[in-house]
Order: C-alpha cells, then sequence, then structure tokens
C-alpha cells in the first residue's frame, strides 16, 4: 500500500487533535472529490514499517485523541490487508486513543458479509474503529456547513454503539 499524506497535529479531521494518515487508491472516484490524486493505487510513498513507526510516535502524546485514516479509500480490499496489522499496533500500544476511519463505501451495504468491499479483514477492522464516516461524496449533495462530512448523504456512526445496538447509530457528538 502506498499513502498520500499524513497530517500531524489535524483538528479537522475527527475529535480533538489526530494524527491523519491519507492513503492512495480508490476506486469510487467520486465528481468533485478533493483530492483526486489518490485515486490512483500508486500515488505517494510505500507505507512501511518506519511510516508506521513515525504514526506510533505521533500518537504518545497525551494530548492527541487519535488517529484518523482517510483516503484514497482506507476500505478497498489491498488498504485494509495493510491497515489492518498497523491497527492492531495501533490497539496494542494506545488502547485509550480513538481511531476514526472515512469511507466512500456504505457501511451497512458495502463492507457487511456479502458486500462489495467485504473482505476476511473487514470484520477485524472495523472492530478497531470508533467512528466511521461513510457514504460516497456527491457533488449536488454538498454542504459545508456539516461536520466532518462533505455532503448531506454521509454519516458519522458511532461504530462502539452500532456493535452494542445491533443497529447504526448516529455519533451522538455531532452538531446539527
Amino acid at each position: 500500500m502506498n499513502y498520500a499524506n499524513i497530517k500531524y497535529y489535524d483538528i479537522a479531521d475527527g475529535e480533538g487533535v489526530r494524527t491523519t494518515l491519507f492513503v492512495s487508491g480508490c476506486t469510487n472516484r467520486c465528481r468533485g472529490c478533493f483530492q483526486p490524486q489518490t485515486w490512483d493505487f500508486h500515488y505517494g510513498e510505500p507505507f512501511t514499517r518506519e511510516v508506521e513507526d513515525q504514526l506510533l510516535e505521533s500518537l504518545a502524546p497525551s494530548y492527541v485523541n487519535g488517529l484518523t485514516l482517510l483516503g484514497g479509500e482506507p476500505f478497498e480490499p489491498s488498504n485494509q490487508a495493510a491497515l489492518l496489522p498497523f491497527l492492531r499496533r495501533v490497539r496494542e500500544r494506545f488502547p485509550e486513543k480513538d481511531i476514526w476511519a472515512f469511507t466512500g463505501f456504505v457501511y451497512d451495504r458495502d463492507l457487511v458479509l456479502g458486500g462489495r468491499k467485504y473482505t476476511g479483514f473487514t470484520d477485524e477492522m472495523l472492530s478497531m474503529i470508533d467512528i466511521l464516516v461513510d457514504g460516497p461524496f456527491v457533488e449536488e449533495r454538498r454542504d459545508i456547513t456539516l461536520q466532518f462530512r462533505g455532503s448531506s448523504n454521509q454519516r458519522v456512526i458511532d461504530l462502539k454503539k452500532t456493535r452494542q445496538s445491533g443497529e447504526i447509530v448516529i455519533w451522538e457528538k455531532l452538531r446539527k
């Protein structure tokens, strides 16, 4: 897997101060995407163990709330395979930090058993994610007033509560 960018001390892509990893590769190719260069799976730099180590070090300060995964698309099958071992390392070293992920796929359609992007990695990867922003960016539904999303069809899902209840639970801290 390649990655397009890393933002340290990011305050735009999740709650609080975060480390944000932008992975490369996306087959959604949403019209109006804010970074179409990340559609290319070969864009950017290789995601190596050294890069993982740098990301882990950036999560160490107590004022850093957690990790955010963006893209490109973290849930492309090849990206899931590369991200899962890294997420295991994050959870092992920082169980108190939260993990956010943004996906252009729809959680309860594409990332479930039988879904078009479901793999042998998906369930475990989702089990480590606290907040999932799902759904493709739809240019006709673009709304710059929305918190943590670009278009009104996208949802900010509290995956912990969703797993507990068995139904989609929207993150309650979301501004209306």
